[in-house]
């Protein structure tokens, strides 16, 4: 594993220490990058040890990826390694089936990183506010490590992800509004009450969990970039990390070529990301009135969102709103035919290839990924909800 060089601001370029545990730049508030010394796992001889040694053993799924994670003892479930399945239908779509990892969400990745780093500085609370999935990692990974975690959730947030908080003895709070509203709540309490917040983009080892979102979706294909990956967007972490992750690759000279349009999919009820595109505006405003079935979806304001539009743009991607009915119609269509049962926020990544095949953006031709970031079982009352309305 390699040695964490510095914290990097991704703003300022300010560099911050990383034997004590931070949070956001102290000079200019901005998410912080974690930059290592990679010179021990650079070229291609390197990238072939991957997933042969006896460690591999000890910490498999994105363990497998340990020359270019911190070099600490990691608080595991088995996160990562998650299948890219070939589509039944489309000759050239992939979806990467992020409902196979622990708690049934991508936000395992994130979360085992940021605990287990938390646990390696000594941490004994941790807070976060959540649309939902994240709440339940935190309160798994927080239990495996033996540290209290306070979550805060809206009160409408799916029952799964109440229950999961509630079982794993996480101190769960709910909130008559958004995830705005509940990270408001953390940032007004933590100092009193003693927590490390690791709400999203906070601190800087949740990216680097969802980085290997972006290693395991190069490697799978053969080394070799998508066209495009669809990547449902809330906070956009995992864009963020994936897109870290393609950076760190080509300097390892572990992959090469044109890296993919990334294309950033939002639900028409709650689309900061998508307007602020279409705008040309290099930041979002606060979406009023936020709604969506797509409960991760429902983000009025990333933090990160300056670095996800900046990305969009680098690589000649794009920002798709699609409706609820677009979503829910998406769910039930990938369900009967190619038996996968999306969550709302992979429908929504479906219904967006749907649309930009149909306006040309993309063709047949062009090899592309889709993420589902959870599984649809999580979600069954609302799913539930939905059908019933159509029958």
């Amino acid at each position: 594993m390699p040695r964490i060089a510095f914290l990097e601001c991704s703003r300022c370029r300010l560099h911050h220490d990383p034997a004590t545990p931070q949070t956001v730049c102290s000079a200019c508030t901005g998410a912080l990058y974690v930059r290592y010394d990679l010179s021990a796992a650079r070229g291609i001889s390197q990238r072939d040890l991957i997933g042969t040694s006896s460690m591999d053993k000890r910490w498999s799924g994105m363990g497998r990826y340990r020359q270019v994670l911190p070099d600490v003892e990691p608080v595991t479930l088995g996160e990562g390694w998650t299948p890219m399945l070939p589509s039944r239908r489309y000759a050239n779509v992939w979806l990467k089936e992020e409902g196979a990892n622990p708690t049934g969400t991508f936000k395992a990745r994130g979360l085992a990183m940021a605990v287990s780093m938390a646990r390696h500085y000594g941490l004994r609370k941790l807070a976060a506010p959540t649309a939902g999935n994240a709440g339940g990692a935190l309160a798994a990974y927080a239990a495996a490590a033996g540290i209290e975690a306070y979550i805060f959730m809206p009160r409408d947030t799916p029952m799964a992800n109440q229950v999961e908080c509630l079982a794993y003895g996480a101190h769960l709070t709910l909130v008559d509004g958004l995830i705005s509203d509940c990270g408001r709540i953390v940032a007004e309490r933590k100092a009193a009450e003693g927590w490390f917040d690791v709400s999203t983009l906070k601190e800087p080892f949740r990216v680097e969990g969802k980085k290997t979102m972006g290693y395991e979706l190069v490697e799978q294909l053969g080394w070799e970039y998508p066209d495009a990956v669809f990547y449902p967007t809330g906070g956009g972490v995992g864009l963020i990390g994936m897109w870290k992750a393609f950076q760190e690759m080509e300097e390892l000279g572990w992959v090469s070529g044109k890296r993919p349009k990334m294309i950033a999919i939002q639900a028409a009820g709650c689309a900061p990301v998508v307007r602020a595109f279409e705008q040309g505006e290099t930041a979002s405003v606060m979406w009023q009135n936020a709604h969506t079935g797509a409960s991760g979806l429902r983000v009025p304001k990333p933090y990160g969102d300056t670095i996800i539009l900046d990305i969009l743009r680098q690589s000649d991607g794009t920002a798709v709103a699609v409706t609820d009915d677009q979503i829910f119609a998406s769910l039930r269509d990938w369900a009967s035919h190619e038996g996968l049962l999306l969550s709302p926020e992979g429908a929504a990544a479906t219904a967006a290839y749907d649309y930009l095949i149909s306006t040309g953006f993309l063709s047949k031709n062009d090899r592309v990924v889709l993420f589902n970031t959870g599984s649809g079982n999580k979600y069954t009352d609302v799913i539930g909800a939905r059908v019933n309305q159509t029958h």
